[in-house]
């Protein structure tokens, strides 16, 4: 079934979030498999880019809460985003901390968290972007940057390659991904093509475009 369809089927339900299609079905085994990869594996390219002070961390598309649980080891106060209650329910128990909030969001417009009016000082989003299509990514790119201080980091990693069964992906450019962020006042620091860290993901040709931004005035 072609991505039209399984959207249409999907919206069909009440609990419809657009991007999280296939997610509920495969949880259990996406939990496996998000957690037996380290974020530090996961993140090594922008190691250098995530602060070292305690500060406010979004997350947004936590999945498992592999690397909602990462910043909170580091001292951060991290607000998790997940659509999904298939995979934040888990998240919850499986990594606890008094400095992780679970929030019922998503992209493109996170209405709960600019409703909370707070600004984060470092912003991930980690296989999510390509989810979105293109008038969902030109609402959602200064909506992430309202949702950051000014000096902070915005950090995406967009996958490319086959689209796994039932899954709603795109194919998103670095340059399209770049342009939308500039005209938000986001500025582009490190923009790189990288391998999948997982054999699996490697045979089957997966690989990530990570970019970093910095808020700028």
């Amino acid at each position: 079934m072609d991505s039209t369809k399984v959207e249409a089927a999907v919206h069909a339900t009440s609990n419809y979030v657009s991007g999280t299609e296939g997610y509920p079905e495969d949880a259990p085994e996406l939990i496996k498999r998000y957690e037996s990869v380290s974020s530090a594996a996961v993140h090594k390219p922008i190691l250098h880019l995530v602060p070292t002070n305690p500060c406010r961390v979004l997350d947004v598309g936590s999945g498992s809460g592999r690397d909602a649980a990462w910043f909170a080891a580091m001292g951060h106060e991290v607000v998790a985003v997940e659509p999904t209650k298939e995979l934040r329910v888990p998240a919850m128990s499986l990594h606890p901390s008094p400095l992780i909030e679970w929030v019922d969001d998503s992209l493109p417009h996170l209405a709960k968290i600019v409703n909370r009016r707070e600004l984060f000082d470092f912003v991930s989003i980690s296989a999510v972007w390509m989810h979105l299509d293109a008038e969902q990514r030109i609402t959602g790119m200064p909506i992430l940057a309202s949702l950051t201080r000014q000096g902070g980091t915005v950090v995406m990693r967009i996958r490319h390659g086959p689209i796994p069964p039932r899954r709603r992906m795109f194919e998103v450019s670095a340059e399209e991904t770049i342009h939308l962020a500039r005209k938000s006042s986001l500025s582009v620091v490190q923009n790189i093509h990288e391998e999948s860290v997982t054999e699996l993901d490697r045979s089957v040709g997966v690989s990530w475009t990570r970019i970093a931004f910095v808020k700028r005035s």
